[in-house]
């Protein structure tokens, strides 16, 4: 099965920047919209951005909002989320998604889980401690 590949993550102290990076198996012009979600232990799976392929509107979570940033690259067919001024709450396994749905016309609709994203990447750990 074709699958995001997703890379970046690690340790970084309070305050500090990290850049993930996904990678899509197919153009990523294909898909309707791409994102990260977050699972952090203890919690709910976390929206954290989104953005729509059409017309690269964008979501943020409140969480994340000033601080993270996400992009794309159709020519490396690859999604990245830059993440400053990180926080020891910003913690989690960092998942890639995509979906081929149509469905959502506004960014927040795939981060919301209201439309399903259909392909989740493996997750990359990201870990802010001091």
């Amino acid at each position: 099965q074709l699958q995001l590949v997703a890379s970046g993550g690690g340790l970084v102290q309070p305050g500090g920047s990290l850049r993930l990076s996904c990678v899509a198996p197919v153009f990523i012009l294909d898909y309707f919209a791409v994102g990260w979600f977050r699972h952090a232990l203890g919690m709910e799976r976390e929206g954290v951005s989104c953005i729509l392929i059409s017309d690269d509107s964008t979501y943020y979570a409140d969480s994340v909002k000033g601080r993270f940033t996400i992009s794309r690259d159709n020519a490396k067919n690859a999604v990245y989320l830059q993440m400053n001024s990180m926080k020891p709450e910003d913690t989690g396994i960092y998942y890639c998604v995509a979906s081929a749905r149509s469905s959502g016309t506004r960014p927040y609709y795939y981060c919301s889980g209201y439309v399903d994203n259909d392909y989740w990447g493996q997750g990359t750990q990201v870990t802010v401690s001091s």
